[in-house]
C-alpha cells in the first residue's frame, strides 16, 4: 500500500536534499540578514514632461533649499507665517523648490532659468544632471531666457569655469542686466548684498564676452510662441514668460511667488529679496487674478516641483491647483 506524502513532508525532503547537496559540494546555506537596510536617500530624476499644444514642456528640478521663511517674508509677522504654514502641514524652515523649464518648440530648445549651480548651497545644482536624464544635452540648448539675475536663477549658466550652454544665446530684460552687472552698483551695495551682484557677473559675463548675450526691453516676442512679459518689482527688470501653442497657454512666473502656503491666501505678503515690495505685491495680485480668470497653466520657480498648475479665486484670496499628471500624447 502506497503512503500518501503530504506537502509539508515533501518540503522537508526537498530541504534535506538541498542541505545534503550543499554539504557535499561545499556550499554554505544563505543566512538571513538581520541588519536593517540602509536608507536610499534619493528620488527619481527631477524632470516632469507635458505637452502644450505642439510644444513639449519639461520641468527641471535644480534641487531644494531650506528657507527660514518666517524671517524672510515681510508685510506680515512670524506668527502669522507659522500659522499659515501649519494649515499646509509645514514648519520652518520650508524646503523650497528651485525649478526651471525647457520648452521644445519643434525648431528651438529654450531653457527658462538655470537654477543656482553652487551659488546657493550644496543642495542645489542638479539641473544639468536632470536635463541629461530628461534626454537632452546642454550643448543642444538654443536660447536661455532668465526671469531675473538672482543667484538661484543664473548660477546654472556656468559649469565650473565653463559656459554650461556654449551654443545658446542668453536673454534678459535690459533693466535687470544694467542693474546687476553694474560695477558701481556692486561697489555701493551693502556687504550682505554684494554676493548677488558677484553671482550675476560671474554667471553672465562669460556669455557677454562671447557675444552670446542679448538684452530685450519689456514685452517682447523672443521666438514664435514665446514672449517676455514685464513683471518688474521683485527686481528692476523681472520678467515672466508666456508660452502659447495651438490655443494652449503657459505663463512662467519666475519669482512672483516664493511661499505658496502663505502668499496665495495673502498676496500682499512680500519677501526680503524684493527690490520694490509694493511693485512686487501689485504684480503678484495682477498675475493671480489674470491666471484665475484665464484658466491657463502657470509655472513658478519656487512652488513645489514641478511647480505647474492653475490658480482659482477664493474671494480676495486664491488657491493653487496642481496640474494633473501629464505625458506626451
Amino acid at each position: 500500500m502506497l503512503m500518501k506524502t503530504t506537502p509539508s513532508k515533501q518540503f522537508r525532503r526537498v530541504l534535506m536534499a538541498a542541505l545534503t547537496a550543499s554539504a557535499t559540494f561545499g556550499f554554505i546555506p544563505v543566512q538571513t540578514a538581520h541588519a536593517a537596510a540602509p536608507f536610499a536617500k534619493t528620488s527619481a530624476p527631477g524632470y516632469y514632461r507635458m505637452m502644450l499644444g505642439d510644444f513639449e514642456v519639461t520641468a527641471l528640478s535644480d534641487g531644494t533649499v531650506d528657507l527660514p521663511v518666517d524671517k524672510l517674508l515681510t508685510n506680515t509677522t512670524p506668527a502669522k507665517v507659522k500659522k499659515a504654514l501649519a494649515k499646509s502641514f509645514l514648519t520652518v524652515p520650508v524646503e523650497t523648490s528651485v525649478n526651471a523649464y525647457l520648452i521644445n518648440t519643434g525648431s528651438k530648445l529654450v531653457l527658462i532659468d538655470t537654477g543656482a549651480a553652487k551659488l546657493f548651497g550644496p543642495t542645489l545644482g542638479k539641473l544639468l544632471a536632470n536635463l541629461k536624464a530628461a534626454g537632452y544635452q546642454a550643448e543642444q540648448i538654443d536660447e536661455v531666457y532668465i526671469t531675473h539675475l538672482h543667484p538661484d536663477h543664473v548660477g546654472g549658466l556656468m559649469d565650473g569655469d565653463k559656459m554650461a550652454f556654449p551654443s545658446a544665446t542668453v536673454r534678459v530684460d535690459r533693466q535687470d542686466a544694467d542693474y546687476w552687472l553694474s560695477q558701481s552698483n556692486l561697489d555701493k551695495a551693502p556687504a550682505d548684498s554684494k554676493g548677488f551682484f558677484q553671482g550675476a557677473m560671474a554667471s553672465l559675463n562669460p556669455y557677454v564676452k562671447s557675444n552670446r548675450f542679448s538684452a530685450f526691453e519689456g514685452n517682447t516676442e523672443l521666438v514664435p510662441g514665446i514672449k517676455a512679459m514685464a513683471t518688474h518689482g521683485h527686481t528692476a527688470g523681472h520678467s515672466s514668460y508666456v508660452v502659447e501653442s495651438k490655443g494652449q497657454k503657459l505663463v512662467l512666473w519666475g519669482d512672483l511667488i516664493h511661499v505658496a502656503a502663505v502668499q496665495f491666501d495673502d498676496p500682499s505678503v512680500t519677501i526680503a529679496f524684493d527690490s520694490e515690495t509694493k511693485a512686487a505685491a501689485a504684480q503678484r495680485k495682477a498675475a493671480y487674478a489674470d491666471a484665475a480668470k484665464g484658466g491657463y497653466l502657470v509655472g513658478a520657480t519656487h512652488i513645489a516641483f514641478p511647480g505647474l498648475g492653475r490658480v482659482r479665486a477664493n474671494g480676495k484670496a486664491f488657491s493653487w491647483v496642481p496640474a494633473n499628471y501629464g505625458v506626451p500624447r
